[in-house]
């Protein structure tokens, strides 16, 4: 990479880490907390305001993305940081679960993980942009391993209204980093022609890199409804997870310098298709044990969690990067809007599928219905054909 791609990188991937920071924050105490607001006897309305977040962002990705190909994709990040701080000041100063309610789907309207995307992909150059990518998804993949360490610890002493107060702090900061660090976004030209969302759809590889995301976090939150307590069965009391989780984040980012070595050597496809197995396989994994009614080992749990991780961000890396390479240049922002806007209904989906599988069919039948899923989508992606990287090509 050269400076200035690292400076972009780094600092494009520093606004995806203090954005998720504070999302990832509240996840793991949202459901215990919003107990003790008003309304907080509805299990059903605390579902509701944990994914309404999910909903909103989906709705807005596209129009984000476009609105970023039109205008820029500073003004629009900015723009959407801002919502996303309001709602988090909403939610923050909210005296009822209807009001955390309708902080969380402001913050989801600030959907701004399109534009940012798409701004790093004008600002890297084809042969490292997976690389860059893999920057951002690696700062996503260490604040989740932290808010599941610190998420306990701020609740007690600040609460969950002190959380989201957070939250809008780490919004602002994520402003100031895209004023201030973020380097100056490519000109652009009046005369530049104009995409149609409609080329963005046309493209059948572009629509199952659309449907890989949306698999791939269905199955990563419908998993989690189940893993927790497969881990305390397993001796590990809530509190301790983050042994498991973070060891198995921090070890998979070793193992991702494959995906680097095979892009280079032409070998894109097959570490995607390998990527989508290593998913698959984890969910066969889980099930067995699930089904297998004994009490499950705590190193096979971490094993298991380790591969996907390992799958994950493989995933998370070269999807984006291979959807900003594939998509028209003229609706690259549109074409990352579309493909986000799957990822947030993957999240939505995901957290509501496994809480209905568990509760009313258990955890085998959860685990058996995520590696169905993970089949069809690599008989979907087997003709997937990756637009080679252009090593001295410019991202622009």
């Amino acid at each position: 990479m050269t400076p200035l791609e690292r400076r972009s990188s780094l600092s494009l991937a520093g606004i995806f880490a203090l954005r998720m920071l504070g999302l990832f924050l509240v996840l793991p105490v949202f459901a215990l907390e919003a107990r003790k607001y008003p309304g907080g006897d509805d299990p059903a309305l605390i579902g509701l305001a944990m994914g309404i977040y999910g909903l909103t962002q989906a709705f807005l990705q596209i129009p984000f993305g476009m609105a970023s190909d039109r205008l820029g994709r500073k003004r629009v990040i900015v723009a959407g940081l801002l919502v996303f701080a309001a709602g988090s000041l909403l939610a923050a100063l909210a005296d009822s679960l209807t009001g955390l309610l309708v902080g969380r789907a402001l913050q989801g309207a600030g959907a701004v993980s399109a534009a940012v995307t798409a701004l790093l992909a004008d600002q890297t150059r084809d042969g490292v942009r997976t690389k860059a990518m893999a920057l951002v998804g690696g700062s996503i993949g260490l604040m989740f391993a932290l808010a599941l360490v610190l998420a306990p610890v701020l609740a007690a002493q600040i609460g969950l209204s002190g959380l989201f107060g957070l939250t809008c702090a780490l919004a602002l900061a994520g402003i100031a980093v895209v004023l201030w660090v973020v380097p100056p976004e490519p000109a652009r030209h009046a005369e530049a022609p104009r995409g149609r969302l409609a080329d963005v759809w046309a493209q059948p590889d572009l629509r199952r890199l659309n449907l890989g995301v949306f698999v791939l976090h269905t199955v990563q939150m419908a998993m989690w409804v189940a893993v927790p307590a497969m881990l305390v069965q397993a001796g590990s009391p809530k509190q301790e997870h983050w042994h498991i989780y973070l060891p198995a984040v921090v070890l998979s980012f070793v193992v991702m310098g494959g995906l680097f070595a095979m892009e280079r050597a032409g070998r894109l496809r097959a570490a995607l298709l390998g990527a989508i197995a290593l998913v698959l396989l984890v969910q066969l994994g889980l099930g067995a044990v699930a089904a297998s009614g004994a009490t499950p080992v705590l190193w096979v749990m971490g094993g298991l969690l380790f591969i996907f991780f390992c799958g994950f961000n493989t995933l998370e890396a070269s999807q984006p990067s291979l959807v900003s390479r594939m998509a028209p240049a003229p609706v690259r922002g549109a074409a990352l809007g579309a493909y986000n806007t799957l990822q947030s209904l993957g999240l939505f989906a995901g957290g509501a599928l496994g809480g209905a599988l568990v509760q009313w069919a258990g955890a085998p039948v959860l685990f058996g219905v995520t590696a169905a899923l993970c089949g069809l989508w690599l008989l979907v992606s087997w003709p997937l054909r990756p637009v080679p990287r252009q090593a001295g090509g410019g991202g622009h």
